[in-house]
């Protein structure tokens, strides 16, 4: 049976972020939390290979103790285990300290429960919108990778090969490749089930597996949390807001209103060539 891992994040709520005008900095504080919804079309493409063919679907997070509110939605939808990395050493990382944790807990989930077949993560998430990780972990992990896919053809399990559909910014590519793989899934991927009521229950009740540094012994200090994180901000802002100069045509029938609107047009674009000349 397949064996898929996939990678959440728990991020603010995009709607209700807000920015600190004396500081530039965001305003976590009372902003509700949400799965990243690209980790969330993730999970639905493994939940749908579990429905087509079998398989074991371990979904993992790396985050603080309130992140297992994430865990718990994903198994209301039909995941098999979960797992919280969190631990006060790990906060303040950056992707290339993010990715190296991720990385050392898939493969203790292997060791744990078997060999990972396949890896789901989002293409980026709402608060870094970087796109790294999922590729840093693939890379940690000696995995082939395939990004920004929107649509997974075919899994064959016998042959180990799995095809899928990227979205280019000039068109569609088709790939085949072998497995053990990493995708990082796009919105247009799939459309997200509901949860059961089962499921619902099942959540409840479900407790995830922790995992601390002291889980990872052979873990260097020097590559995790603040210390492993290279990655400077230097300047956050809010972008100006411009005031735009706007008029409300009102019209009878639809030829009126065309009339009315290349008036306006064709008297704005004489405007500018007699200001030009």
């Amino acid at each position: 049976m397949l064996h898929i891992v996939v990678c959440i994040k728990q991020v603010p709520d995009s709607r209700e972020i807000r920015i600190d005008p004396k500081n530039n900095t965001l305003i976590r504080q009372g902003v509700p939390s949400i799965v990243n919804f690209y980790d969330m079309h993730g999970l639905e493409e493994a939940l749908r290979i579990k429905d087509e063919q079998g398989a074991r679907i371990t979904v993992v997070t790396m985050g603080p103790p309130p992140a297992e509110k994430g865990l718990k939605e994903c198994i209301s939808l039909g995941a098999d285990d979960a797992v919280l990395v969190t631990d006060r050493g790990f906060a303040g990382a950056d992707t290339l300290a993010t990715s190296y944790v991720v990385a050392r807990t898939i493969r203790k989930i292997a060791e744990t429960w078997g060999p990972v077949d396949i890896v789901f993560c989002g293409k980026q998430t709402l608060d870094g919108d970087t796109g790294q990780v999922g590729p840093g972990v693939a890379c940690r992990l000696d995995l082939e990778q395939l990004t920004y896919v929107n649509k997974v053809v075919k899994v064959d399990e016998e042959k180990r090969k799995v095809r899928v559909h990227r979205l280019l910014e000039d068109g569609i590519e088709v790939v085949e490749t072998s497995m053990p793989v990493l995708i990082t899934a796009l919105k247009e991927l799939n459309k997200v089930r509901r949860a059961s009521l089962p499921g619902m229950i099942r959540a409840a009740r479900y407790k995830p597996t922790v995992w601390t540094t002291a889980d990872f012994p052979d873990l260097e200090r020097a590559k995790i949390g603040l210390k492993g994180s290279p990655t400077i901000v230097a300047k956050t802002w809010v972008p100006e807001i411009k005031a735009v100069n706007t008029q409300m045509i009102t019209f009878d029938s639809p030829e009126t209103g065309a009339a009315q609107l290349a008036d306006k047009i064709l008297t704005k674009d004489m405007q500018s060539l007699l200001e030009w000349a």
